[in-house]
């Protein structure tokens, strides 16, 4: 039993192939996330949890033998977090192209009103959004100035005081 140190550190598929295949890989998944909406994505942010699967994934590939050359899970590796560190800065230079790549909050309600279109949007129930409410410090929807879905998936409650800011993440939520 003798390690084939070769075989190791050698590509078997052309690097600029590996780039390809995780740029593809990244975008029809970025995609899909987006699609999805914000609350199956959770805390995270869409492009941190597609990243940490991505590279979870090519990695393991490497590290187990699946790919029988470290340098191939190395380049899939690198090229995800090219396109995660790319999109961070690419959002942060334009904020045009950063409506695009990442979702805009939306209205739940506002001045104690409900607002139905932005609940069917993001498939909020009423006891959801009155479980943030509650989780926030009030205890009627009357009391609300403003409540949001986020970006990254969590509510937050903005009282008529102005006294009572508090964020709520759904998906942290006990079964």
């Amino acid at each position: 039993m003798s390690i084939d140190w070769n075989e190791i550190f050698v590509f078997n598929i052309s690097p600029l192939e590996m780039m390809v295949r995780g740029t593809i890989t990244y975008w029809f998944i970025f995609i899909l996330l987006r699609l999805a909406g914000k609350r199956d994505a959770g805390s995270l942010g869409v492009a941190d949890l597609l990243v940490l699967v991505l590279i979870g994934d090519a990695a393991g590939n490497a590290m187990a033998g699946q790919s029988a050359s470290v340098m191939d899970g190395m380049t899939v590796v690198a090229t995800l977090i090219f396109w995660s560190v790319a999109v961070d800065r690419l959002g942060y230079f334009f904020p045009r192209l950063r409506r695009l790549l990442e979702p805009s909050q939306v209205c739940l309600v506002k001045d104690g009103v409900l607002q139905r279109k932005g609940m069917r949007r993001e498939y909020i129930t009423l006891d959801e959004l009155m479980e943030s409410i509650r989780l926030a410090g009030l205890e009627r929807l009357d009391q609300v100035k403003r409540a949001y879905m986020e970006s990254n998936g969590e509510i937050s409650v903005i009282s008529q005081s102005n006294e009572a800011i508090q964020r709520n993440d759904l998906r942290s939520k006990p079964e």
